[in-house]
C-alpha cells in the first residue's frame, strides 16, 4: 500500500487460514448482518448455480476485519458450529448469491442472456470528463446512440450534467433542457433509454419522455423528493454508491474498509426504497467506481463485485475512460483507457455483473462476446451448470 493511501482504509486486515473461531461471541447478535460478508471465489452469483468457495470477510471489534478462504462445505460446517444467528445469516447470504436474478427493465439478468448486457454512454454536456461537447447538439446525441444501438448496446444512458470529480451542479431546467429531446428521439425509434440524474424533476420530465430507467449517481438521496418521485413513477432505478456530491467527492475519502462500507450503504438505500414502495426486482445497485474512492478503494472493490449480489438486485458497473486505469497504468488520457476499461469489464463478468455502462460499445461487446464463449467452454460451462436446490 502506498503511504499516500495508507490512511484511507481504517481498518485493520488479517488474512486468516481459518475461519475465526468464537465469532458469534465476539460481535453482538444485532450487528451480524453488517459483520459478515461472502465474496464467491467461482462460478457466476445471481443465476441459480451453487458457488463453491468464498472470501469469508468478517468485521470484529476495533476496526478489525478478518479475511479467509473457505470452501462451501467449510464455510457452512463453521456457521454450524457458530449458532444458529451465524448459521442464519450465512445462509441468507448464500440464499441471496444463489439465487437466479430476476429481470430488471425487461432483460434477463440471471445468465440466461449470455454476455452482460451493455450500456451506452451518451453525454448531452459540454464538460463530461471524456466526452464532453460532442453531443451537445440533440440530434447529435441520438445518431451516436442509434450508433450505439446497432454496435450492441442493449441500453442507452443519456446524462445532462456532468458528474466527474470537481464539476459544478446544472440547474434542473437547464439538464431537462439538454435531455428531454434525446430521450424523446430515442424513446420513440424503440431504445430503451436511462436517465443518469439525481434531480427528482429531471426523473419526471424523462419518464414522461420515454425513459425507461432512473440511474442515479446519489441512489436517491441527491433530491429530497427523488425516492418519492421515484416510487411514484415505477420505472426501474439503478442505485449508485457516493459520499458527498461531484465537486467535493475526491476530497481524501476514506473508508473503514471500503468494500464492506459500500455494500453496507448500498443495502440501506435498497431497504429505503423497499420501505418507498419499489420492489427489489426494480432495483439494480452500482458500486460507484471513481466516486469518493482512491486507486486503492477501486481495486478492492472490482475485486469483489461478486459480494454484492448478495443484496438481491441486478448489478450495474460503470468504468468506461476512468482515471484509475490511468493511475494504475501509464497516466493515459481518457481515449487511452480503452484497453483498461476492456479489461476491467471482462473481469465484472466473470463476477457475474449484468451490465457494463460504457462509452465503447463495439469494443466493449466484442470483448465481452469473446469473454462468454470462453467460459461457455469450459469446466464450467456448457448446458448443464450444477443448479441450486437450496439444500444447504
Amino acid at each position: 500500500m502506498r503511504d499516500a493511501e495508507a490512511r484511507e482504509t481504517l481498518a485493520t486486515v488479517t488474512r486468516s487460514p481459518a475461519l475465526v473461531r468464537g465469532f458469534s461471541r465476539l460481535v453482538a447478535d444485532e450487528d451480524i448482518e453488517r459483520s459478515l460478508y461472502l465474496a464467491p471465489l467461482a462460478g457466476l452469483p445471481a443465476t441459480g448455480a451453487i458457488l463453491p468457495a468464498f472470501e469469508v470477510l468478517v468485521r470484529l471489534p476495533g476496526e478489525r476485519v478478518v479475511s479467509t478462504i473457505a470452501g462451501r462445505s467449510d464455510l457452512l460446517a463453521w456457521a454450524d458450529s457458530e449458532g444458529s444467528l451465524v448459521h442464519k445469516a450465512v445462509k441468507r447470504r448464500l440464499a441471496g448469491l444463489e439465487s437466479r436474478c430476476p429481470p430488471f427493465a425487461g432483460l434477463a439478468m440471471d445468465g440466461t442472456q449470455g454476455r452482460p448486457h451493455v450500456m451506452g454512454i451518451v453525454n448531452a454536456t459540454p464538460d463530461s470528463f471524456s466526452d464532453g461537447g460532442r453531443h451537445l447538439d440533440p440530434q447529435a446525441a441520438v445518431n451516436a446512440a442509434l450508433a450505439m444501438v446497432d454496435a450492441g448496446a442493449t441500453i442507452i444512458d443519456v446524462g445532462g450534467e456532468s458528474t466527474r470529480p470537481g464539476a459544478d451542479a446544472v440547474s434542473p431546467d437547464e439538464e431537462i433542457r439538454r435531455v428531454v429531446p434525446v430521450v424523446q428521439a430515442l424513446a420513440e425509434r424503440g431504445v430503451l433509454v436511462s436517465i443518469d440524474t439525481r434531480h427528482a424533476a429531471v426523473m419526471q420530465a424523462t419518464v414522461a419522455a420515454g425513459a425507461g430507467i432512473i440511474n442515479d449517481v446519489t441512489a436517491l438521496e441527491g433530491d429530497a423528493d427523488s425516492l418519492a418521485v421515484a416510487a411514484r413513477l415505477g420505472v426501474p432505478v439503478i442505485l449508485m454508491h457516493m459520499i458527498g456530491d461531484p465537486r467535493t467527492m475526491q476530497d481524501a475519502p476514506r473508508y473503514r474498509h471500503a468494500p464492506l462500507d459500500v455494500y453496507d450503504a448500498l443495502a440501506d438505500r435498497v431497504e429505503a426504497c423497499l420501505a418507498a414502495g419499489i420492489p427489489r426486482e426494480a432495483l439494480a445497485v452500482d458500486v460507484g467506481i471513481g466516486f469518493a474512492k482512491s486507486v486503492q478503494h477501486n481495486t478492492e472493490i472490482l475485486a469483489r463485485l461478486g459480494m454484492y449480489h448478495g443484496l438481491g438486485c441486478a448489478q450495474l458497473l460503470g468504468v468506461s475512460r476512468k482515471s484509475y486505469i490511468g493511475r494504475l497504468s501509464r497516466g493515459e488520457p481518457p481515449l487511452g483507457r480503452v484497453p483498461g476499461s476492456l479489461a476491467t469489464a471482462v473481469t465484472a463478468a466473470g463476477q457475474g455483473v449484468q451490465m457494463i455502462r460504457v462509452h465503447d460499445v463495439a469494443e466493449t461487446v466484442q470483448a465481452l462476446t469473446i469473454w462468454h464463449a470462453i467460459a461457455r467452454s469450459g469446466p464450467a460451462g456448457g448446458d448443464d451448470p450444477v443448479w441450486n436446490d437450496q439444500s444447504y
